[in-house]
């Protein structure tokens, strides 16, 4: 990444254009093939030079699939430099075109766009953010304005004093980070009101058809090598294994199991044969317990269980989800406990799935 913010601030020129020929945009052009970006995983970026009249200020988008891939909205990281070249700020930004058609006055745009941007960053814990809330400057004219106002939170580095790979990366792992807080927080606040809550009944042994798994693409659960600080640790994947594991045994028990567009959650389910609208929708939070000990699972998934389903359903009057604890192995006593609560408890036993009173009833246990 190091090579390419400098390779960008030393051969863009808005002068010249967006012809194919010009030596900054080709540059830009290229960085969506580049494989040697050591980008988060998952993450992909792209260049943007401009489309006609070249921008005022090149930038490098960094984008999460699962939080959004359309700069025009939603949040995203990016690499903006400023208009003289002289600088570049990794940033968490909104995306401003398709907002600006709403608003007729230019000072309303920008107090609407700041104004996230401040709520966006009270969704941040302090101990997070140090070091990354000052305001950008990227230079004058309409859209490096835009880009200020956006801002959420960002760290500027001068060119001439750019730091190493390794703490660019550094850098982009926790810009990633806060990137999902902030999404989270988005889908917490900003949303719009549906139906009551209907009556729910369940009806065992009703089966999904063919095309139970369309909507089920579960993270890779393959280990993977990440470059921290110059040396290399093995980052273990069993979080997104066990969702790839529990996806198929849920269909094969008359479930359609669900991932595409649902984050923050997990997982939700819903009966085969019956629209997502109108039925009963199932809440899985996943978690590993670690060395044996299931408290710190258990804490967690209470926690976001119950808070998904106040903020992500209670608040948008939609009906009241089933709640799930989905994990790696047997909780023990826990079981018990998570009923009290109103939370079922599924875990991985042998080569099926054990669980409590209510998954058993739901007939998703072996």
């Amino acid at each position: 990444m190091r090579e390419l913010l400098i390779e960008v601030a030393g051969k863009y020129d808005q002068k010249r254009g967006t012809g194919a020929g010009v030596a900054g945009q080709r540059v830009l052009r290229g960085v969506e093939g580049r494989t040697d970006l050591f980008l988060p995983d998952r993450y992909f970026a792209k260049g943007y030079g401009g489309q006609g009249t070249a921008s005022t200020c090149p930038w490098i988008g960094v984008f999460d699939p699962d939080v959004n891939t359309d700069p025009k909205e939603g949040l995203y990281l990016a690499y903006i430099f400023s208009a003289d070249l002289s600088a570049v700020t990794l940033t968490l930004q909104q995306g401003v075109t398709k907002l600006e058609d709403r608003f007729p006055r230019r000072r309303d745009f920008l107090a609407h766009l700041e104004n996230r941007a401040a709520e966006l960053l009270d969704s941040l814990p302090l101990r997070l953010i140090q070091g990354w809330t000052e305001r950008p400057s990227f230079g004058t004219g309409d859209r490096p304005k835009a880009y200020e106002a956006a801002n959420v939170v960002g760290r500027r580095y001068p060119i001439a004093g750019l730091p190493g790979e390794s703490d660019l990366r550094d850098d982009l792992s926790h810009a990633a980070s806060l990137l999902q807080r902030a999404a989270a927080a988005e889908k917490l606040w900003w949303h719009e009101a549906r139906t009551d809550l209907p009556a729910v009944e369940f009806e065992p042994g009703k089966h999904a058809d063919a095309g139970t798994l369309d909507g089920f693409h579960p993270k890779s659960s393959r280990d993977y090598i990440a470059n921290i600080a110059a040396k290399q640790q093995v980052k273990r994947r069993d979080h997104e294994r066990l969702i790839a594991d529990f996806g198929p045994h849920a269909a094969s028990r008359g479930y359609v199991p669900i991932t595409d567009r649902v984050h923050p959650k997990d997982l939700i389910l819903h009966r085969g044969g019956e629209a997502r609208e109108e039925g009963p929708e199932w809440l899985v939070e996943a978690k590993v317990v670690k060395t044996g000990n299931p408290t710190t699972a258990v804490r967690e998934a209470v926690g976001q269980l119950k808070e998904y389903s106040y903020f992500l359903y209670q608040k948008r009057d939609q009906p009241a989800p089933y709640l799930i604890g989905l994990f790696t192995e047997d909780i023990g006593v826990y079981s018990t406990y998570l009923e009290d609560q109103g939370i079922a408890s599924i875990w991985k036993s042998g080569g099926g799935w054990s669980g409590s009173r209510m998954a058993a009833t739901w007939n998703m246990t072996d």
